[in-house]
């Protein structure tokens, strides 16, 4: 599946805050916390729970969310399929960047371990 010019704006002109809730609401409902999901944010982001929290309350879109994001090194490891698109074929930068927080989410409610969704073995 090939992504549109257009495709690409619309997702990085989303607000991280309007998404923020169907993370929790997807996760929680699969009996995962709250917590394991700012766990799995600040791996892949760098961003701690009051920086998060800062970035919801400015209504930062995903642009700006990654443009700010120290992105963990091991991300590049993140591959599979989420919305109908393979991560590793993602040309798109930021478009990348946002399906691996999508792939880490849904791994989370999929009830994978943390150290695999957070690539702990490729750490070694």
């Amino acid at each position: 599946m090939k992504a549109t010019p257009e495709h690409h704006e619309r997702i990085a002109k989303l607000i991280f805050a309007s998404v923020y809730p169907h993370y929790i609401t997807k996760v929680q409902s699969k009996g995962r916390t709250i917590e394991e999901l700012h766990q799995v944010i600040e791996w892949l982001t760098g961003f701690d729970l009051k920086k998060l929290q800062q970035l919801i309350n400015e209504n930062a879109s995903f642009e700006t969310f990654f443009k700010k994001a120290k992105l963990n090194s091991n991300a590049e490891h993140i591959k599979g399929i989420i919305c109908g698109y393979r991560i590793e074929e993602i040309e798109n930068p930021l478009t990348r960047q946002i399906r691996y927080l999508d792939k880490l989410v849904d791994e989370l409610a999929k009830g994978k371990s943390m150290d695999k969704i957070l690539r702990t073995a490729q750490n070694k």
